[in-house]
């Protein structure tokens, strides 16, 4: 198993820990499989009302899809295979709140999980950064997420800034990506205080407010998610250079943290 899944049946909050710590948290084909199946499974668990999602350690919240991981695609620039699609909460139809509770690094395809929880809790030692156009990739699905919840300049430099710049906690909490900033040792009480309030109100008030409240950009989102596949076929360089650029990082100049 690479989640750990608790759940408080008094408070009805469940935590959903990313637990490959060693990995920085990054999803390989097991765990996008886990997490996939942990959404459908809590449609139907009564006791969870309200979620909270982290990741294990201090280093990482998740630094995206593992590099080791070898995914096999169509021979077509009409199709691809996405692990990380089916990912996030709402691709898993399931709309009781989920609070992201952020430690470490944040990267790349932790944006699938950042996009489709309803609200973000950082600790002030988090970084944000997308480092796709570093290694010649496409940052298309990502790209989408994060200008869902940022402004548009901001989406945009971290899109295409790549690994050269590290949004911080703080940054982030001004632009409104983040609501709320903690010292690493209080995120997890400050994410399951919040859940808790949810899961305390009536259930289906709550999971109506977040339907709504998801309805109001879902028509936009899907419109804009739905071009990311031509563009990633059109834009990617070939997977042995990118494997090139990535063995080069550690020559690369620190990050700037801004």
């Amino acid at each position: 198993m690479t989640l750990r899944v608790e759940r408080d049946g008094a408070s009805g909050v469940a935590v959903v820990t990313l637990d490959r710590e060693h990995r920085h948290n990054a999803v390989d084909l097991e765990t996008a499989a886990e997490l996939s199946q942990v959404w459908r499974d809590f449609r139907f668990a009564e006791d969870v009302r309200a979620v909270v999602l982290t990741g294990a350690g201090t280093a990482a919240f998740c630094t995206g899809i593992d590099r080791a991981v070898d995914v096999p695609q169509p021979g077509s620039p009409y199709s691809a295979d996405d692990p990380l699609l089916s990912i996030g909460p709402k691709s898993g139809d399931l709309w009781k709140p989920v609070i992201a509770a952020v430690n470490g690094m944040a990267c790349g395809g932790a944006f699938y999980l950042l996009g489709e929880a309803e609200f973000i809790i950082s600790s002030t030692s988090a970084t944000y950064f997308d480092p796709h156009t570093s290694y010649g990739m496409v940052s298309a699905y990502e790209a989408v997420y994060m200008a869902q919840r940022m402004p548009f300049g901001e989406a945009a430099r971290m899109s295409l800034m790549g690994t050269a710049e590290r949004l911080s906690a703080q940054r982030a909490y001004d632009i409104g990506l983040v609501s709320e900033l903690t010292g690493p040792g209080d995120l997890l009480p400050a994410a399951l205080r919040a859940a808790r309030t949810l899961a305390g109100f009536p259930t289906e008030a709550v999971q109506g407010t977040v339907r709504a409240l998801w309805a109001a950009k879902q028509a936009a989102l899907q419109q804009a998610l739905a071009q990311a596949p031509a563009l990633i076929a059109l834009g990617n360089l070939a997977p042995e250079r990118q494997a090139d650029l990535f063995a080069g990082r550690r020559r690369a100049p620190e990050p700037r943290v801004r």
